[in-house]
C-alpha cells in the first residue's frame, strides 16, 4: 500500500519526538553494524553452538529468538512491510509469507551446505529494506507505471533473510547429532522472536497512527528507513571487499 504525500516531506524535523526517534534508531543500527560485519552471532553464542551435542530444544529456541529480536535488518524490513497495513488479516498474510521464506531457506541452506558469501546475502537483505521503503513511497508506480506484487516481494526477500542466517550458521561446526531437531528449534525461536518484535512494533505504530502527525511524518519515516537500508547494504559490501 502506498499513499500520496501532500505536505512538506521534511516537516518531521519540526517534531522533536520524530527527530529523536530517528537519531536513536540510527545509533541502534550503527551499534549493530559491528555485529553484522562479524556475521551477526555473538561470541558467547558461537562458542555454545560449537560445543553442544545432541538435541537441545530450549537453548536453540532461545538463540533463535535472540537473533530475531536483535536482528535489526529483519525488523526494519518487517517495519516497512506493515507500515501501511491496518487489518490483522493483511498483517498475518504478509508475516506468514515472510516466515515461509525465512524458514525454508534457513533449514535448506544449513542442511545442504550451500556456500555463498554471507556479506553478499546480508547486502541483499539491506537492499530489501530499501526496496520496501521505496515501495511505501510509491516510487515504482511513478518510475515504471505499475505496482510490483508486494506479496511476492515479501516471500522472495524472506528467502534471502533466511538464507542470510543459514550462511552464518554454516561458519560453525554444528554437531550432526540432533542437527535437524536443533535447526527446527532454532527456527521456532526465530519465529517466536519475530512475533514478539512485531507485537511491539504494532503497539508503537498503533499509537503513532492515532496522532495528527502520522501522515505528515510518514514520508520522512520511509526516507529514514531507505537510508538505513543503504547503510546496512554498504557496510556489508565494504566487509565483502576488505575481508
Amino acid at each position: 500500500m502506498t499513499v500520496a504525500y501532500r505536505r512538506d516531506p521534511w516537516s518531521w524535523l519540526k517534531s522533536p519526538a520524530m527527530a529523536l526517534a530517528a537519531i536513536l534508531l540510527f545509533f541502534l543500527i550503527d551499534g549493530a553494524l559491528g555485529q553484522a560485519l562479524a556475521h551477526g552471532v555473538a561470541e558467547g553464542d558461537k562458542g555454545y553452538i560449537q560445543e553442544t551435542s545432541g538435541f537441545l530444544f530450549w537453548p536453540f529456541v532461545y538463540l533463535g529468538a535472540k537473533h530475531m529480536v536483535t536482528g535489526y535488518d529483519h525488523l526494519l524490513f518487517l517495519f516497512g512491510v506493515i507500515f501501511f497495513l491496518y487489518r490483522m488479516k493483511d498483517i498475518s498474510i504478509y508475516v506468514t509469507l515472510f516466515a515461509i521464506g525465512h524458514s525454508s531457506t534457513l533449514l535448506l541452506g544449513v542442511l545442504t551446505d550451500i556456500s555463498v558469501s554471507s556479506y553478499l546475502v546480508d547486502a541483499i537483505i539491506g537492499l530489501s529494506v530499501v526496496y520496501k521503503a521505496l515501495d511505501n513511497l510509491g516510487a515504482y508506480q511513478r518510475w515504471f507505471g505499475f505496482q510490483p506484487s508486494t506479496k511476492a516481494a515479501t516471500l522472495i526477500f524472506g528467502l534471502f533473510h533466511g538464507f542470510g542466517l543459514a550462511t552464518k550458521l554454516q561458519d560453525f561446526q554444528l554437531s550432526s547429532d540432533g542437527l535437524i531437531g536443533n535447526l527446527i528449534a532454532f527456527n521456532i525461536g526465530v519465529e517466536a522472536g519475530q512475533l514478539l518484535a512485531l507485537g511491539a512494533i504494532l503497539i508503537v505504530m498503533g499509537f503513532w497512527r492515532r496522532t495528527t502527525g502520522f501522515w505528515r511524518h510518514a514520508y520522512a519515516a520511509n526516507v529514514v528507513l531507505m537510508t538505513l537500508g543503504f547503510i546496512l547494504a554498504g557496510y556489508q559490501l565494504v566487509g565483502f571487499f576488505v575481508t
